[in-house]
């Protein structure tokens, strides 16, 4: 029982940096752990973990240094799961070309004659185009929500033939008999939605009921119904998004580890250092407790065939200038804190006799 409670000792001093007497703690550990006890107690854990990670981080004395360093952890793990779900994205298929598309809205709806059916030139766009340097300002002053999945398809202009319900029901039927996936319907005032998903592709449907309300692409005709096909999430986001946090929350760790060893006292810098830190978090930390709630209330609210990425889950790139300010505080910390600490004064000469 002994050897079983020293083994848990040992991990637990794993917090603790290699040079810190690790064999005389576990030493007194075990000598004052009660006979018969084959495992730290859940206090015990707590206290080992929290001051093996203030000596870690070169601050033994401090009572929130583990929390900084666990706030910075977890919101630049987010950041970098965000950016590797992105490159995810690049494994996606192409997204359906103007013919490819006819064939699949001629399947689902044969009698519709849909106009403006053109390809994509990208799989995220802001604006109808691919995103670019042309595009930096949007990015930044809170227009990067633009930035979105493209999607490819048309629409139906003019008085329908058919009621709208039961264009509809047609379409929900001709869905489900190709092998679609169909969601339940949003209604709203004056069109209703319809989302279906047949494999790695999904299928947004909006059908108005007063089409005298919508202007077509002439903006003389009215539209009756649109229709667009976008890619749904492929497989390899996830062990990017994973990997990518796990790599972002590492470094994120050790810089955080590195930088606050670096100013502990004394430094010339080290409240400028900490005030640029705390604006970071700040920057980032912002944004993202406001987009995660409503993140989940509109997942929640309504179906989702995919959902939506990742980065828009933390408010990217809506919010992204507060990103890009935060992300300058935070290298300009890291630069303040990579500065020379003064020598300590060497101790006097004794006088000579």
């Amino acid at each position: 029982m002994a050897g079983s409670l020293a083994r848990r000792y040992r991990r637990l001093l794993f917090c603790y940096p290699r040079a810190h007497r690790r064999a005389e703690l576990l030493a007194t550990l075990l000598e004052a752990a009660p006979p018969g006890r084959t495992r730290p107690t859940a206090r015990e854990a707590a206290d080992l973990i929290r001051h093996g990670l203030r000596a870690r981080l070169g601050r033994p004395a401090s009572r929130t240094v583990t929390v900084w360093a666990v706030l910075a952890t977890i919101i630049s793990g987010l950041f970098a799961a965000a950016f590797a779900t992105r490159v995810g994205w690049e494994t996606a298929e192409p997204l359906p070309r103007a013919a490819q598309t006819r064939t699949l809205l001629a399947e689902i709806l044969p009698e519709q004659d849909f106009r403006d059916i053109e390809d994509a030139p990208a799989m995220f766009m802001i604006y109808g185009h691919p995103l670019s340097w042309a595009f930096a300002e949007e990015m930044l002053f809170f227009d990067g929500g633009e930035y979105a999945l493209a999607g490819v398809g048309g629409a139906v202009v003019g008085f329908p033939a058919t009621p709208p319900q039961e264009t509809l029901d047609r379409t929900r039927h001709r869905l489900g008999e190709t092998g679609w996936r169909v969601y339940r319907p949003m209604v709203e005032d004056t069109y209703t939605t319809l989302l279906a998903r047949r494999g790695n592709t999904t299928l947004t449907l909006e059908v108005y009921s007063d089409p005298t309300v919508y202007a077509g692409p002439s903006m003389l005709e009215p539209i009756f119904l649109t229709a667009s096909f976008q890619r749904a999430t492929p497989p390899a986001v996830y062990p990017f998004a994973i990997l990518g946090g796990i790599a972002g929350a590492v470094v994120a760790f050790l810089l955080f580890g590195w930088a606050s060893r670096r100013t502990d006292r004394p430094h010339p810098v080290r409240g400028l250092v900490t005030t640029l830190y705390g604006v970071a978090m700040f920057f980032w930390w912002t944004p993202t407790l406001m987009a995660v709630p409503q993140s989940v209330q509109h997942h929640l609210g309504e179906p989702h065939p995919s959902w939506h990425p990742m980065w828009e889950w933390l408010g990217q790139p809506a919010l992204s200038l507060f990103f890009v300010a935060g992300g300058g505080c935070a290298l300009l910390g890291l630069a303040l804190a990579a500065l020379p600490r003064p020598r300590t004064s060497a101790l006097p000469r004794s006088a000579p006799s």
